[in-house]
Protein backbone atom coordinates (compact mmCIF):
# COMPACT_ATOMS: atom_id res chain seq x y z
CA UNK A 1 0.00 0.00 0.00
CA UNK A 2 1.45 3.42 -1.44
CA UNK A 3 0.22 6.99 0.02
CA UNK A 4 0.99 10.64 0.16
CA UNK A 5 3.15 10.33 3.71
CA UNK A 6 5.28 6.89 2.22
CA UNK A 7 8.15 6.35 0.50
CA UNK A 8 6.30 3.93 -1.95
CA UNK A 9 5.76 3.80 -5.75
CA UNK A 10 2.14 3.77 -6.44
CA UNK A 11 2.16 5.74 -10.07
CA UNK A 12 2.63 9.23 -11.31
CA UNK A 13 2.55 11.58 -8.49
CA UNK A 14 1.35 14.53 -10.28
CA UNK A 15 -1.62 12.71 -11.49
CA UNK A 16 -2.45 11.09 -8.18
CA UNK A 17 -1.50 13.56 -5.57
CA UNK A 18 -1.07 16.84 -7.84
CA UNK A 19 -4.33 16.82 -9.67
CA UNK A 20 -2.61 17.43 -12.61
CA UNK A 21 -1.47 14.74 -15.25
CA UNK A 22 -0.59 17.03 -17.40
CA UNK A 23 2.87 17.77 -16.12
CA UNK A 24 4.43 14.57 -17.19
CA UNK A 25 6.01 13.88 -19.64
CA UNK A 26 6.25 17.81 -20.38
CA UNK A 27 5.44 19.26 -23.56
CA UNK A 28 9.43 20.13 -24.47
CA UNK A 29 12.70 19.36 -23.77
CA UNK A 30 14.92 21.58 -21.43
CA UNK A 31 16.76 21.87 -25.15
CA UNK A 32 13.41 22.83 -26.75
CA UNK A 33 12.53 25.43 -23.71
CA UNK A 34 16.66 26.96 -24.15
CA UNK A 35 16.05 27.98 -27.66
CA UNK A 36 12.98 29.39 -26.76
CA UNK A 37 13.53 33.50 -25.86
CA UNK A 38 10.26 34.18 -24.87
CA UNK A 39 9.46 32.07 -21.82
CA UNK A 40 11.45 30.57 -18.58
CA UNK A 41 11.28 27.31 -17.86
CA UNK A 42 10.71 25.64 -14.01
CA UNK A 43 12.70 22.24 -13.76
CA UNK A 44 11.23 20.07 -10.93
CA UNK A 45 13.55 16.92 -10.20
CA UNK A 46 11.74 14.57 -8.61
CA UNK A 47 10.84 10.60 -8.29
CA UNK A 48 8.03 9.32 -7.98
CA UNK A 49 8.63 6.79 -4.53
CA UNK A 50 9.43 10.01 -2.41
CA UNK A 51 6.75 11.10 0.15
CA UNK A 52 8.38 14.89 -0.49
CA UNK A 53 8.01 15.09 -4.49
CA UNK A 54 4.37 13.34 -3.79
CA UNK A 55 3.33 16.34 -1.11
CA UNK A 56 5.20 19.37 -3.29
CA UNK A 57 3.28 17.53 -6.53
CA UNK A 58 0.50 20.10 -5.44
CA UNK A 59 2.86 23.43 -5.44
CA UNK A 60 3.66 22.07 -8.76
CA UNK A 61 0.49 22.10 -10.19
CA UNK A 62 -0.85 25.29 -8.18
CA UNK A 63 2.51 27.05 -9.97
CA UNK A 64 1.29 26.20 -13.20
CA UNK A 65 -2.33 27.07 -12.82
CA UNK A 66 -0.54 30.95 -12.38
CA UNK A 67 2.33 30.64 -14.92
CA UNK A 68 1.78 27.43 -17.27
CA UNK A 69 0.69 29.52 -20.29
CA UNK A 70 3.70 31.84 -20.15
CA UNK A 71 6.71 29.34 -18.48
CA UNK A 72 7.70 25.99 -19.73
CA UNK A 73 7.44 23.60 -17.33
CA UNK A 74 9.85 20.24 -17.03
CA UNK A 75 9.05 17.75 -14.61
CA UNK A 76 12.12 15.55 -14.57
CA UNK A 77 12.25 12.27 -13.20
CA UNK A 78 15.89 11.83 -11.42
CA UNK A 79 16.21 8.27 -12.22
CA UNK A 80 15.61 9.34 -16.38
CA UNK A 81 18.83 11.38 -15.93
CA UNK A 82 21.77 9.80 -17.71
CA UNK A 83 24.94 9.09 -15.24
CA UNK A 84 27.66 11.22 -16.96
CA UNK A 85 30.90 12.83 -15.95
CA UNK A 86 29.93 16.11 -17.26
CA UNK A 87 26.20 17.83 -18.90
CA UNK A 88 26.22 20.75 -20.79
CA UNK A 89 23.36 23.70 -19.94
CA UNK A 90 20.59 21.57 -22.24
CA UNK A 91 20.65 19.07 -19.97
CA UNK A 92 18.94 18.28 -17.14
CA UNK A 93 21.40 17.10 -15.07
CA UNK A 94 23.62 20.12 -15.33
CA UNK A 95 20.98 21.69 -12.73
CA UNK A 96 20.51 18.46 -10.40
CA UNK A 97 22.01 18.84 -7.05
CA UNK A 98 21.69 15.43 -6.02
CA UNK A 99 18.04 16.57 -3.61
CA UNK A 100 14.85 15.72 -4.15
CA UNK A 101 12.51 17.84 -5.26
CA UNK A 102 15.08 20.86 -6.33
CA UNK A 103 13.22 23.37 -7.98
CA UNK A 104 15.28 25.74 -10.50
CA UNK A 105 13.96 28.53 -12.56
CA UNK A 106 15.50 29.49 -16.18
CA UNK A 107 14.68 33.10 -17.19
CA UNK A 108 14.12 33.73 -20.97
CA UNK A 109 17.53 33.82 -21.40
CA UNK A 110 18.68 30.60 -20.30
CA UNK A 111 20.01 32.03 -16.87
CA UNK A 112 19.26 30.57 -13.63
CA UNK A 113 17.69 32.48 -11.31
CA UNK A 114 16.04 30.53 -8.60
CA UNK A 115 17.09 27.15 -7.44
CA UNK A 116 15.19 25.47 -4.69
CA UNK A 117 16.49 22.32 -2.49
CA UNK A 118 13.15 20.41 -1.14
CA UNK A 119 9.73 21.30 -0.64
CA UNK A 120 10.32 25.10 -1.32
CA UNK A 121 6.80 27.17 -0.66
CA UNK A 122 4.88 28.39 -3.19
CA UNK A 123 5.50 31.52 -2.10
CA UNK A 124 9.25 31.76 -2.78
CA UNK A 125 9.26 30.53 -6.62
CA UNK A 126 6.10 33.01 -6.69
CA UNK A 127 8.25 35.41 -5.90
CA UNK A 128 11.32 34.26 -8.36
CA UNK A 129 8.65 34.05 -10.98
CA UNK A 130 7.54 37.88 -10.00
CA UNK A 131 11.10 38.92 -10.89
CA UNK A 132 11.39 37.46 -14.28
CA UNK A 133 8.32 38.90 -15.61
CA UNK A 134 8.98 42.52 -13.47
CA UNK A 135 5.80 41.95 -12.28
CA UNK A 136 5.10 43.91 -8.23
CA UNK A 137 6.16 41.95 -5.28
CA UNK A 138 3.92 40.15 -3.10
CA UNK A 139 3.88 42.93 -0.65
CA UNK A 140 2.95 45.60 -3.37
CA UNK A 141 0.26 43.50 -5.28
CA UNK A 142 -2.88 41.53 -4.57
CA UNK A 143 -2.40 38.52 -2.90
CA UNK A 144 -2.71 35.28 -4.89
CA UNK A 145 -5.35 32.70 -3.60
CA UNK A 146 -4.28 29.37 -4.00
CA UNK A 147 -6.81 27.23 -5.44
CA UNK A 148 -8.32 24.73 -2.36
CA UNK A 149 -6.53 21.24 -3.35
CA UNK A 150 -9.15 18.55 -3.82
CA UNK A 151 -8.88 16.22 -1.19
CA UNK A 152 -8.04 12.45 -2.24
CA UNK A 153 -10.57 9.86 -1.22
CA UNK A 154 -8.48 6.96 -0.08
CA UNK A 155 -12.02 4.66 -0.33
CA UNK A 156 -13.28 3.33 -2.95
CA UNK A 157 -17.30 3.90 -3.26
CA UNK A 158 -18.94 0.85 -4.31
Amino acid sequence: MAGLKDDNFDGNIYALYGGNGSLVPPKVTLAEALKRDDKPALLVFYVDDSSDCKQYATVVSQLQSYYGRVADFLPVSVDAIPVQSSYSPSEPGYYYQGVVPQTVLLDQSGKLVFNGLGQVPFEKVDDAFREVFNLLPRSESLELKQRPVNELNTELAP
